[in-house]
């Protein structure tokens, strides 16, 4: 069923300060330009105050700095936006499509495993010797839990996701499609003409309320533990490498690189498709730019950095901003090589 809300209804759902009729009933959530008169939508920035004027939205969350004059349409003043967009978005999702809470006919869990009240086990999934399910998870279609590994209350794990043997998931811990947690870490030794592998025997843990998205891989420890702390929210397509040690509350975007035994403090943020060498420390709060930002070694605490290697983000846009006056100066160092060209001939014939 669709939800229905009216303005008023909504106002308080958000916990914003409504002006105007709060009378109109919102059936949808909408970009602003697109928005018609069923339709919620928002504007996070006073910077963009024009395209309320010309929305045909029913109702506009918006932030106190936004002034009423701007539009004609109701609007929600919220104190904090991005948690009020959120809440709305929230009102309006339908209801995730989980698995009945039970076991699937096709699914396969050895007999010494542990699945607790309330989870719901969808088709083929697999959980293997010595696991242990916590109350309340759902394991979408084609989930395998290896030996020993252990998950807390309340997970997701969405289809085709693989946690290997001897990794142990928090309470409320997300993982996207296709993931995987625990492959073996890349470690080889060259010896006799070829490359041969370092057994990696330690597990990774993911602390509570850890999500990951899609295609992602954190890689087992060769010994002890590959460390993803509480909180810590993870794109698409990030690898993290083996005794790896992340803090609490960090953010990786869609690409990032982490080499083996990296450590990161809490509260950090990585840009998309940005990275470390191995074996460095990242201090907390400390911010990695997007676009190819590589740390080549220890960034302090409350860094911001950009380039490769990386280096402080004021810096490297003073070189980037002289490398685009470049061209530029090209041509007004020949022009001054010319000039001293033919003040040294005028020289020669006197």
């Amino acid at each position: 069923m669709t939800a229905r809300y009216t303005i008023s209804e909504l106002a308080r759902l958000v916990g914003g300060d409504l002006h105007g009729d709060g009378g109109r009933v919102i059936s949808a959530v909408a970009d602003i330009a697109e928005a018609g008169p069923d339709d919620a939508a928002w504007v996070s920035q006073p910077k963009y105050a024009d395209r309320a004027s010309t929305s045909g939205a029913g109702v506009l969350l918006v932030n106190s700095a936004f002034s009423a004059s701007a539009t004609t349409v109701p609007t929600i003043v919220c104190e904090h936006i991005d948690r009020s967009v959120a809440q709305l978005l929230a009102a309006f999702a339908p209801a995730p499509a989980y698995p009945d809470v039970g076991v699937h006919a096709t699914a396969v869990i050895d007999e010494s495993a542990t699945v607790e009240d309330g989870c719901a086990i969808g088709a083929h999934v697999a959980v293997a010797a010595g696991a242990k399910i916590g109350r309340g998870c759902v394991l979408h279609a084609g989930t395998f839990i290896g030996r020993g590994t252990t998950l807390g209350t309340d997970c997701v794990l969405w289809p085709n996701v693989v946690v290997r043997d001897g990794c142990v998931l928090g309470d409320r811990v997300t993982i996207h499609p296709s993931s995987v947690i625990g492959a073996d870490g890349f470690g080889y030794y060259f010896d006799k003409g070829a490359h041969q592998k370092i057994t990696h025997i330690g597990g990774v843990v993911l602390g509570d309320d850890v999500e990951v998205g899609s295609c992602s891989c954190i890689d087992r420890a060769k010994f002890g533990q590959t460390v993803i702390g509480r909180g810590t929210k993870i794109d698409n397509l990030v690898q993290i490498g083996h005794n790896g040690r992340v803090g609490e509350h960090c953010l990786f975007t869609g690409q990032v690189g982490i080499s083996g035994s990296v450590r990161i403090g809490s509260y950090c943020v990585f840009g998309g498709r940005s990275g470390s060498v191995d074996n460095i420390t990242i201090g907390d709060g400390a911010r990695l730019s997007g676009l190819g930002t590589v740390a080549g070694k220890d960034i302090p605490p409350g860094a911001t950095v950009s380039g490769v290697p990386a280096r402080d983000h004021r810096d490297y846009l003073r070189e980037r901003a002289a490398v685009r006056r470049l061209p530029a100066m090209m041509e007004q160092l020949k022009a001054l090589r010319k000039r001293v060209e033919q003040l040294e001939a005028s020289a020669d014939d006197q």
